[in-house]
């Protein structure tokens, strides 16, 4: 074969290989220019996975003390941003509010919610909108909330109850109050959700089961979440099978209360957030309509939010106290004197409890119940502190290490009410160091409902008794460890023993 021969085909490919190596340079170069913000070192594959641990707020806490408030991590395949800083937190929330309001889709929400169409893991958009409308016209806002008094007595009276029975037949006996603040919360949702059919027989406490199973599966690695290229092993492994079978039961008991609904008289049904829902969806004059589906995707979405927040509140206030006497006889001093000998604590009496007001915001603060917040995604590619944020990029506020910065708080690791008495920041997503509920679009809408929740349990709690921790061992403190997964509860159980005051 000639010399000839073989050079006549390379010069035929040579315009198509300059075209290419072209291409390649400009590709290459540009990505040169393209300024990312700082990643840790970071291994083939997993990337960054192996740097969270059991405790990811506090891994990547750590990281950033390194590395920087503002870093890019690779979680498997998935880009994502971490913030640490009230500052960039607020350009994310703030500045850039719109271009981060997406949520990224996670495989338990995709099957637990319906598609993830539920208000906390919905993608931005129209449905999102019309969602957050009618929660807030009709359940959420603070008019709305002020009226929900009367259950928030009848559910806090129930707690009272059940803990003065306790108290009076099993006066030495610990009560596993995790366990008792859990139910209240619940049954709490429950009463709102469901009107005044919520106490059916066994049905509550196969609510607890449910709420427990959902988090546990929202908190757990699931993974298509950070390796979308290997779904099909969810698949071929049936890795969803436990996902799928607490759906079925959800799916069950509301498909069965959405039939016990419809063989109601109109003029029988209270005034429950479900009823609401289901007349919105028959109203021909509204302007959107929901699926079933969708009603039962935000039905479930509201009782795992609302149960988790508000018990795991309660349940660090009642540590924090037990371990600050201090902080607790001031606490106690301020109920006992402003409720002036009335059997419960009213919600009107609340208003002027400053130190009860404080007390919660710097658990809020130390413990927040949601250390990273729920995960965002950015809608496009932007530009953050002088770095490209790529279009698609998942975003973890890292409000954990926010609440502990040392620039901002004086002695961060120290519970200290008193930092918030004549301190006008507040957790409603103005302040950024201070974000408990998030901020901007995607704040968290039940905000007032928890808050008001908190307050008055919180407030009955100390008014009716004191509190003594149990010891199995003399010396023995309360373990203020926390727990594992993306909600932050306390590592054990809190049992205390409780005295009736009155």
């Amino acid at each position: 074969m000639s010399p000839e021969f073989l050079t006549q085909p390379f010069l035929l490919l040579l315009p198509f290989l300059v075209l290419l190596l072209s291409i390649k340079l400009v590709f290459f170069s540009n990505t040169r220019l393209v300024k990312l913000p700082p990643c840790p070192w970071k291994l083939p594959f997993i990337g960054n996975l192996h740097q969270l641990g059991l405790l990811p707020h506090q891994s990547l806490h750590k990281l950033s003390k390194k590395h920087g408030p503002l870093m890019l991590l690779k979680l498997g395949q998935v880009p994502t941003l971490v913030v640490s800083s009230s500052q960039i937190a607020k350009e994310i929330l703030k500045t850039h509010d719109l271009n981060f309001a997406n949520r990224p889709i996670l495989r338990a929400a995709e099957i637990l919610l319906y598609g993830s169409s539920s208000m906390g893991f919905s993608p931005y958009g129209e449905h999102w909108r019309n969602m957050k409308k009618v929660c807030m016209i009709n359940f959420l806002s603070m008019k709305k909330v002020q009226s929900f008094h009367a259950t928030r007595k009848e559910e806090v009276a129930h707690l009272m109850d059940k803990i003065a029975s306790h108290a009076s037949s099993n006066p030495l006996e610990p009560l596993n109050m995790s366990q008792v603040l859990y139910f209240f919360t619940s049954d709490m949702l429950c009463k709102a959700i469901l009107g005044k059919f919520s106490r059916e027989e066994d049905r509550n406490k196969l609510f607890h089961e449910m709420i427990k199973e959902n988090v546990r599966l929202l908190n757990g690695f699931n993974l298509v979440d950070y390796f979308p290229s290997l779904g099909w092993l969810n698949s071929l492994l049936d890795l969803d099978k436990r996902t799928k079978r607490n759906f079925s039961k959800w799916d069950a008991v509301l498909n069965q209360i959405f039939q016990e609904r419809g063989m109601i008289d109109e003029e029988v049904k209270d005034d429950g957030f479900m009823d609401i829902l289901l007349s919105l969806q028959k109203n021909p004059y509204v302007d959107f309509s929901f699926t079933d589906d969708q009603i039962k995707a935000l039905l479930v979405d509201m009782f795992v939010a609302g149960t988790e927040t508000t018990y795991i509140v309660l349940g660090w206030s009642l540590a924090e106290l037990i371990k600050n006497p201090e902080i607790m006889k001031k606490l106690r001093n301020e109920i006992r004197n402003l409720t002036h000998g009335k059997s419960m604590v009213q919600e009107e009496d609340i208003s002027e409890m400053n130190y009860l007001k404080a007390f919660i915001k710097e658990i809020l603060r130390l413990h927040p119940p949601t250390p990273m917040l729920l995960p965002r995604e950015s809608i496009e590619g932007c530009q953050i502190e002088g770095y490209e944020i790529p279009r698609k990029t998942r975003v973890i506020i890292n409000y954990w290490a926010i609440a502990r910065d040392p620039r901002i708080w004086d002695s961060p690791e120290e519970f200290k009410p008193d930092r918030f008495i004549s301190n006008d920041i507040d957790f409603k997503g103005q302040n950024y160091e201070f974000i408990p509920f998030g901020a901007g679009r995607r704040i968290c809408p039940g905000m007032h409902f928890a808050v008001s929740t908190m307050e008055v349990a919180l407030a009955n709690l100390i008014y009716r008794f004191d509190w003594k921790f149990f010891q199995i061992v003399d010396g023995e403190e309360i373990d203020m460890t926390e727990g594992t997964g993306l909600t932050m509860k306390m590592k054990q159980n809190l049992y205390l023993i409780p005295k009736s005051w009155m």
